[in-house]
């Protein structure tokens, strides 16, 4: 099934219901490309724009070109002493109307921190009582090359060629997803790591969530 990660930022809204900007406060300039010269990122004139954002154009133009980088999250429950006892994993309608089962993914934009990405996408796919708990400095359990080709990896992506920094994330709060992510499923790691569940999930993210719990060794 081709895989068909979101991309929520155009819905990253403040209060106000203006977008969030990354770079606010930066000045003309200071960015890799001038906010004039038409180049990736350039507002249209006259707009008060994010420079580090991508209109759909320019965005299809450097998935074209450039490796995208994603982070995904398995977001697991752990016990008392840190075993992990739950997977969550999330049911997304795609923007083909499909249901299909997945894992708190997207991109990180220009300007950002991994770590700081990685909440971003948590909260918006989890809402914001799911209380994360991501340590200073994130390490990932693995990196998954998705490419638009199928048979180059075990993940496919029919967009785009795209690099993942993936975590396992424990969560404390209480889960009540939000945008396109229906509801998350908790499951025991035998049901998540389950050849049943991997036929359902897109992108050959079953295979993530193996070696997820492979490595915080909840796989018997």
């Amino acid at each position: 099934m081709p895989v068909r990660t979101p991309d929520p930022d155009p819905n990253d809204r403040d209060d106000e219901g203006a977008r969030r900007d990354p770079l606010s406060g930066m000045r003309a300039g200071q960015g890799p490309r001038d906010l004039n010269d038409g180049g990736f990122g350039s507002p249209d004139r006259g707009s008060a724009a994010n420079p580090g954002w991508l209109s759909e154009v320019e965005l299809a133009e450097a998935r074209r070109r450039l490796p995208m980088l994603y982070v995904e999250a398995i977001p697991v429950r752990t016990d008392g002493m840190g075993a992990v006892t739950d997977v969550g994993i999330l049911l997304r309608a795609t923007p083909m109307g499909e249901i299909t089962r997945t894992i708190v993914s997207g991109r990180v934009r220009y300007g950002e921190s991994i770590r700081d990405a990685l909440f971003r996408h948590l909260e918006n796919d989890l809402g914001p009582m799911a209380f994360p708990l991501l340590p200073p400095q994130p390490n990932p359990f693995t990196v998954a090359e998705y490419f638009p080709l199928p048979g180059m990896s075990a993940f496919h992506d029919d967009r785009q060629h795209a690099v993942s920094l993936a975590f396992v994330v424990p969560v404390t709060g209480t889960c009540e997803p939000r945008q396109d992510a229906l509801e998350v499923t908790w499951m025991s790691p035998q049901e998540a790591a389950s050849d049943t569940l991997s036929a359902e999930m897109e992108g050959g993210r079953g295979t993530l969530v193996r070696l997820a719990l492979a490595s915080v060794g909840a796989l018997r």
